[in-house]
């Protein structure tokens, strides 16, 4: 199921940012990328935005991470306003903001790692 999940996430790069979007033939935000993936590759719905979505799941260590987990950051002051999907080694998708697209990045990369908040993990992954 992890698999599946980041390898559906995968074939999304490339797609536009847009605030407030939830759809490849529009452009996807943060969250809105992150609930598509989950719900055309495994059919659960989640949350709507990322403060929200951070409130599910499990809390998982940064050294216990799995392909599929979600990863919460703080960009605009003390709520969480950022989520993408971890993949492996470090590496995590998710629709950055606007004039970027869909793209894959680093934990351990400057600016990721400053606003890392934690993990998640959905309870359909547990």
């Amino acid at each position: 199921m992890r698999e599946l999940l980041a390898d559906f996430a995968v074939t999304l790069r490339d797609i536009r940012y847009r605030r407030g979007g939830h759809e490849p033939s529009t452009g996807f935000d943060c969250s809105g990328f992150v609930r598509y993936v989950f719900k055309h590759s495994v059919g659960i719905v989640l949350p709507s935005d990322s403060a929200s979505q951070f409130h599910i799941g499990a809390t998982v260590d940064r050294t216990d991470m799995k392909t599929g987990d979600l990863v919460f950051f703080r960009i605009h002051g003390k709520r969480v306003s950022h989520v993408g999907i971890y993949l492996d080694h470090g590496r995590f998708i998710h629709s950055p903001s606007s004039g970027k697209t869909v793209s894959i990045n680093r934990l351990d990369d400057g600016y990721w790692a400053k606003h890392f908040v934690g993990a998640k993990r959905p309870k359909v992954l547990s």
